[in-house]
């Protein structure tokens, strides 16, 4: 079993996160470049060229970070990072799936619609030049804004951002502010309880893995 992995790249830093808390360890293969695209072995070993990639010893390919989660999560029951009950598990996978769709993928826009290597990459793993839009930047900084905006409002009641134990939704929540610190999109002032939580969650082993 192995994990295809780019070190620097957000979507395998959430899975880092998420296995750090589990305690799971597994063999890492780095398929990133200097010049920030992917290996061409991995591409073709993978057409849907995207990290983070599990591949189990039978040959069996699990793409997509949270699919992965969910494999460890079954096989790993313990810690249980992904719900407790059947009401737990639907409180954080709505938190994890607004993580990623309001603050992982506007930063992602963000991100390959401004960074001059990104220039004809205007979508992860598409094999055909795709022209970055500039028009793109604000909208991704305004939904920025409203992503940072609710998270900190549901962190005023909370301690984590599925409720008061550390989720598989805050591994997400991480990368993606970190992820827009890339393109110096951060925190703003007004936001405190997003700050206390950012500075809570960053202080964990797991935020280095």
């Amino acid at each position: 079993m192995k994990i295809y992995d780019w070190h620097i790249a957000p979507n395998p830093r959430r899975l880092h996160i998420y296995l750090a808390e589990k305690g799971i360890s597994v063999e890492l293969v780095e398929v990133g470049q200097e010049d920030l695209t992917l290996a061409p072995w991995f591409r073709e070993k993978y057409p849907h060229a995207m990290v983070p990639m599990l591949e189990l010893d039978d040959g069996t390919q699990i793409g997509e970070a949270m699919a992965i989660a969910q494999y460890f999560e079954d096989t790993v029951p313990q810690p249980k990072l992904m719900g407790i009950d059947a009401k737990d598990r639907a409180i954080v996978a709505m938190w994890e799936k607004r993580a990623n769709e309001e603050g992982m993928l506007p930063t992602s826009e963000l991100f390959r619609n401004t960074h001059p290597n990104f220039s004809e990459r205007g979508l992860p793993g598409a094999a055909d030049p795709i022209p970055a839009i500039p028009e793109l930047r604000e909208r991704a900084r305004k939904r920025l804004d409203r992503f940072f905006a609710k998270f900190d409002r549901q962190l005023a009641d909370h301690e984590f951002v599925a409720g008061e134990r550390w989720t598989v939704a805050d591994a997400t929540t991480l990368a993606a502010v970190d992820f827009a610190g890339w393109s110096d999109v951060k925190i703003a002032p007004e936001c405190r309880n997003l700050r206390r939580w950012y500075d809570a969650v960053s202080a964990r082993p797991s935020a280095k893995a």
